[in-house]
Parts: C-alpha cells; sequence; structure tokens
C-alpha cells in the first residue's frame, strides 16, 4: 500500500508567515526555506506593501526588518499591532544593528523577539516552529 508522502514537519495547518524585507535576495532565501517546512508565506519589500497585503491576505506570524525604505520596521510593528491585535507576541524583528541606541531603547517599550543579522536560517525555522505550532497545538485543544 503506497500512500501520499507527506511533507517533511509540515505545521497541522498550513500557517501564513509574512516577510517583510527590501533585500529581494533575502526575502527569496527566507521565503524558501520557510515554504520547505510547510508553511504559507506572504512576501513585501517596503512596510506600505506589507500594511496593504495583511489588509486583504490575515498572517500568523511576521518577520520584519528594521530598515525598510521610506518606514521603518519598527514604526511598521507599531501600525501592525495597533490594526491587528492578534499579531502582538508573534513578530520578530529582523537587525543587523540590534544594539542602537534606538532599536534598544524601542525594545524597551515594545518587547518582542529579535532576529540578529546575520542569522542562521535555523534560527527562523525554530522560531515559527515555536510560535505557530505551539499555538497550532494550544487552538487544537479547543
Amino acid at each position: 500500500m503506497s500512500g501520499t508522502p507527506h511533507p517533511p514537519s509540515s505545521p497541522s495547518r498550513s500557517s501564513t508567515i509574512l516577510i517583510v524585507e527590501d533585500d529581494a535576495a533575502l526575502r527569496r532565501v527566507l521565503e524558501r526555506a520557510l515554504v520547505r517546512q510547510g508553511y504559507r508565506v506572504l512576501a513585501a519589500a517596503s512596510a506600505e506593501t506589507a500594511y496593504e497585503l495583511l489588509a486583504s491576505e490575515p498572517a500568523d506570524a511576521v518577520l520584519l526588518d528594521v530598515q525598510l525604505p521610506t518606514m521603518s520596521g519598527l514604526a511598521l510593528y507599531l501600525a501592525l499591532i495597533h490594526r491587528h491585535p492578534a499579531l502582538a507576541g508573534r513578530i520578530a524583528i529582523m537587525s543587523g544593528d540590534a544594539e542602537a541606541d534606538n532599536v534598544r531603547a524601542w525594545l524597551q517599550n515594545n518587547p518582542c523577539t529579535v532576529l540578529k543579522k546575520p542569522f542562521d536560517l535555523r534560527q527562523i525555522i525554530e522560531w515559527a516552529k515555536e510560535l505557530l505550532d505551539a499555538s497550532d497545538r494550544r487552538t487544537g485543544n479547543g
């Protein structure tokens, strides 16, 4: 009997992750890595695009670059939490300069996961699994 093969370690339901990263190459790498893990991925190169995208496509989690072209990822974080309160605790910021004074000061008032660049893709996958697979188990218990 040969059944249909199951993708390796896929979440019980297809959780959606929004990646907001202006570096196209890095955005594609993150997208591929998360899709391989069974997640549905939305991608945006700017804060404005991400904000508009979330109006029509809900996401379960957001990977957010701090340095974006016209609006900082930190400002977008606050806008997203205001508009989509369910995303609180489900946004990780990616920063090459997480020790910068403005980022450190911001984090004191807005604690969230920080993924320091350059990062290992395993860090991203672990963050997604811990966050999304744990919430899948919680919602499954009803």
